[in-house]
């Protein structure tokens, strides 16, 4: 099971600019998904993030390189894991869980609850409009010629609606992070603690790893 330490920035608060949240992170050390556990799925795309703390939310730093960037969903909640997208799934418990999915251009679809699909609830439009999101897409390809995009994500203690969360200081928590794809011309599913499943299931806490919060 991999581990991650996640910093804690303590200069960051609800008036910090994109311009200084994207500068707070230079500092985070940088961790690849490096697991694509589904052999029927084998494209890879460059997916690194970076975690850190802060006294009101978690950051989340995205790095990605891909073939094809597609972004065709622009409402909350819509099912955006079809198009270039990245999550993060947390949990408190080792049961339920917060998935967070967002993709390349800045829309969110968040949920909450158990593995089972019918006993877990999507957050409500205001809630998940809470989370500032940031985007970039390179003009220029990569040298392969892949496109380059990231995505910087605050999550507030807010969205975590079903706990009272007011630091994160010192809490030992279970998560995964992904890229997927579902309708990109080459569909694909890359994780950070490796799923053991025959078919495509990122709802698997089974296999989360572990976060520490510094």
């Amino acid at each position: 099971m991999n581990i991650i330490n996640v910093p804690f920035l303590k200069d960051i608060n609800e008036h910090t600019t994109a311009g200084e949240l994207l500068a707070s992170m230079d500092s985070v050390p940088s961790t690849m998904l490096k697991e694509v556990p589904w052999e029927a799925f084998p494209y890879h795309p460059n997916v690194h993030f970076r975690i850190a703390h802060t006294a009101i939310g978690i950051l989340l730093l995205f790095d990605v390189q891909e073939k094809h960037v597609k972004s065709v969903y622009r409402h909350t909640n819509d099912p955006v894991y079809k198009d270039s997208c990245v999550e993060f799934f947390l949990s408190f418990d080792g049961v339920n869980y917060y998935n967070i999915e967002f993709n390349h251009m800045g829309t969110g679809l968040i949920g909450y609850g158990p593995a089972v699909k019918s006993e877990r609830k999507r957050m409500p439009a205001e809630t998940i409009g809470e989370v500032k999101t940031y985007s970039h897409i390179s003009p220029e390809p990569c040298k392969n010629g892949d496109t380059a995009w990231r995505l910087l994500l605050h999550v507030p203690f807010a969205v975590f609606d079903n706990h009272t969360i007011d630091s994160l200081a010192g809490m030992r928590c279970t998560g995964n992070f992904y890229k997927c794809g579902d309708d990109l011309p080459e569909p694909h599913y890359v994780a950070w603690n490796l799923i053991d499943y025959p078919t495509p299931n990122f709802h698997l806490p089974q296999y989360f790893g572990t976060l520490i919060f510094q």
